[in-house]
């Protein structure tokens, strides 16, 4: 199977899963989407979205948000990750918006990019459900699901995101994106995953990618069950290897036995 014959079953999976997800950060336009997702680095959707109301209900426009001080953005976020970065970044990106784009997000990637705290992640984000301008962001679920799919070889983010672009169609970026995430939250998730079990993993992931998990320690029956197929040569344990080690040190000795001077028998001594 191609990458883009599995995309195309992938896609009709996730379509009959989540037939209309909603996007998870609460907003209401492009600046308080581009604050939601800065936000929401290595921080949950959920507590993003517990935090924004206080925060949006002082200041919801790059203007109202620049008049802001740094410790009073910081007062609002500081139960996000990062939160003393983060508020310093919401200062600076909003007073630049003020400044530079008659206090408007641009629907430009690389201007969004040049934005502090601002990376190709969220930029894209942004392009796509605020603007609808066709991106494919990329995080690291979505790059783990991709290698685990064998859609991509799991490199780089930059280089999962050129992949998907690749076997899936532009008009559809923007729901596979969303409908990843779900599924990663739902039925994949990155430790203790059975592979064999899971309604796209099971077909999609190869045997060795399967192997490969299990030995790391995840997976249920059906993984341990492909990890029991694997071949006895891959993966040996370390103490088999040193048992045949020995094995093959005491059939040399034996060959140098053999082969040795009493099986020649004793050389005459020189007069």
């Amino acid at each position: 199977m191609t990458r883009a014959e599995k995309a195309r079953r992938i896609l009709a999976i996730l379509d009959a899963l989540y037939p209309d997800p909603p996007i998870p950060l609460d907003h209401e336009d492009p600046f308080t989407l581009l604050v939601a997702v800065l936000l929401s680095a290595q921080t949950t959707d959920e507590r993003v979205n517990r935090v924004t109301p206080g925060l949006f209900a002082r200041a919801k426009t790059p203007e109202a948000m620049s008049r802001l001080g740094v410790d009073e953005i910081l007062a609002e976020i500081r139960s996000c990750g990062l939160a003393p970065a983060k508020a310093r970044n919401i200062k600076a990106l909003s007073e630049i918006l003020v400044r530079d784009h008659a206090g408007r997000v641009p629907a430009d990637l690389d201007a969004l990019e040049a934005l502090p705290g601002v990376g190709h992640k969220t930029a894209s984000v942004v392009m796509i459900q605020a603007f609808g301008i066709p991106a494919f962001p990329v995080d690291t679920h979505i790059h783990r699901l991709a290698a685990r799919w064998g859609l991509s070889d799991g490199r780089s983010v930059e280089k999962t995101e050129r992949d998907l672009k690749a076997v899936f169609p532009p008009e559809t970026w923007a729901r596979v994106h969303l409908k990843m995430i779900y599924f990663g939250r739902e039925h994949c998730p990155a430790r203790g995953h059975d592979l064999a079990s899971c309604p796209i993993c099971g077909w999609a992931a190869s045997k060795r990618r399967m192997q490969e998990e299990a030995r790391a320690g995840g997976g249920g029956p059906a993984s341990r069950k492909a990890l029991a197929k694997e071949p006895a040569a891959a993966g040996r344990p370390k103490a088999a290897a040193r048992k045949t080690a020995a094995k093959g040190r005491k059939k040399s000795a034996a060959r140098k036995k053999r082969t040795g001077p009493a099986a020649r028998g004793t050389p005459r001594r020189r007069s």
